[in-house]
């Protein structure tokens, strides 16, 4: 089973009403916090999203939506089909789209969100970030979800479980006093760090 099978099933089990915890790296998660209309920190992290904002990994769109609720423009893109689906349910625009394919508005975002983890996405956050940063309008802003203080950064496979079903997908996770180090080898500078609710953001911009 791919990694984009396995949220697929988390989203699906949340869809029919079935428990869906997911563990990641003996890390157990909820997706149906993410199916949510907001959760507690979520207003901290979309503060700074005044202009067009991709949300890279948007899931079920819970921060889309919110953006487009508060008349923001927002784009939600996600590998896995249920979590478009349910997006799209929510009200939210999302494409079906891996952040490394082609994109609308490459170059001309202005901002950019990595929330509820997924500055692991692909298990390489330099690449990601690198990636980020190309699909930014030049004063484009990248809004990122840390790692706590005193939590290890990973990068590599980790074991992914709901349900029955385990794969191995690539992933990682960022502390946040290591992300200036990563971020000006990816060509972009830490403005600022936040943090409430026990989640840890932060706000990057090209150099």
């Amino acid at each position: 089973m791919t990694a984009t099978a396995v949220f697929d099933d988390a989203f699906r089990r949340v869809e029919d009403g079935r428990p869906a915890r997911l563990t990641v790296r003996g890390v157990t998660l909820d997706p149906a916090l993410w199916c949510r209309d907001d959760l507690p920190g979520d207003t901290t992290l979309l503060a700074p999203c005044t202009g067009p904002t991709l949300d890279v990994g948007c899931g079920p769109g819970r921060l889309t939506a919110a953006l487009a609720r508060a008349g923001r423009p927002a784009l939600g893109i996600d590998t896995s089909a249920a979590a478009v689906r349910l997006a799209r349910r929510r009200g939210a625009t999302a494409l079906l789209r891996d952040v490394f394919d082609p994109l609308p508005g490459a170059g001309r975002w202005q901002h950019l969100l990595l929330a509820d983890g997924n500055i692991g996405i692909g298990g390489d956050p330099l690449r990601l970030l690198r990636r980020c940063r190309a699909l930014l309008a030049p004063d484009g802003r990248i809004q990122a979800e840390l790692a706590p203080p005193g939590s290890p950064s990973w990068s590599g496979a980790a074991t992914a479980q709901t349900g029955a079903t385990t794969t191995v997908l690539a992933w990682a996770a960022v502390a946040l006093p290591d992300l200036p180090a990563l971020a000006a080898t990816a060509g972009l500078r830490v403005l600022d760090t936040r943090t409430e609710a026990g989640r840890w953001f932060a706000t990057l911009t090209a150099r």
